[in-house]
């Protein structure tokens, strides 16, 4: 391979012919396919998102609908499955949102539900905002404690 075999990948350039508004011999001369007059015809035209000539557009012809419910807590489920994993693989013992963070679980500003997907092998103390009722009975049957924040 050398500078002078050099090429564009093939379909990356068009071979255009078209050179539009350069007189009425071009035949592509006076609006340059632009028709006439019109925001489409000027230079520096961009449509906005969503516009459809001055029709309603789509986003405003359909109803609103449902609501945001201002008190809700979102939280991050973890199930008992990815606990035993990180048991395994860092040997730990003790549980909460500070290992989740650091093992890349979750982010700081998360709260944390723990779910009873899984199973736990041994004793482990478990940290959390919030756990399921079968998660916790799991926890608490292999002799270990799960802790609400």
């Amino acid at each position: 391979m050398n500078l002078s075999s050099l090429q564009p990948a093939k379909g990356s350039i068009k071979k255009d012919g078209k050179r539009l508004g350069r007189g009425q011999g071009s035949g592509k001369g006076g609006t340059s396919t632009k028709g006439h007059k019109g925001a489409q015809s000027r230079s520096g035209y961009s449509s906005k998102r969503g516009f459809e000539g001055g029709q309603m557009p789509l986003q405003r012809r359909l109803p609103k609908f449902g609501f945001t419910n201002i008190n809700r807590i979102e939280y991050k489920g973890i199930n008992l499955d990815a606990l035993q994993l990180l048991v395994d693989k860092k040997k730990i013992s003790v549980i909460d949102d500070a290992v989740l963070i650091s093992n890349g679980l979750i982010s700081k500003s998360d709260k944390v539900k723990i779910l009873g997907r899984g199973e736990l092998k041994g004793k482990v103390d478990v940290k959390a905002h919030a756990f399921s009722a079968s998660a916790k009975a799991a926890i608490e049957a292999k002799g270990g404690s799960a802790t609400t924040l």
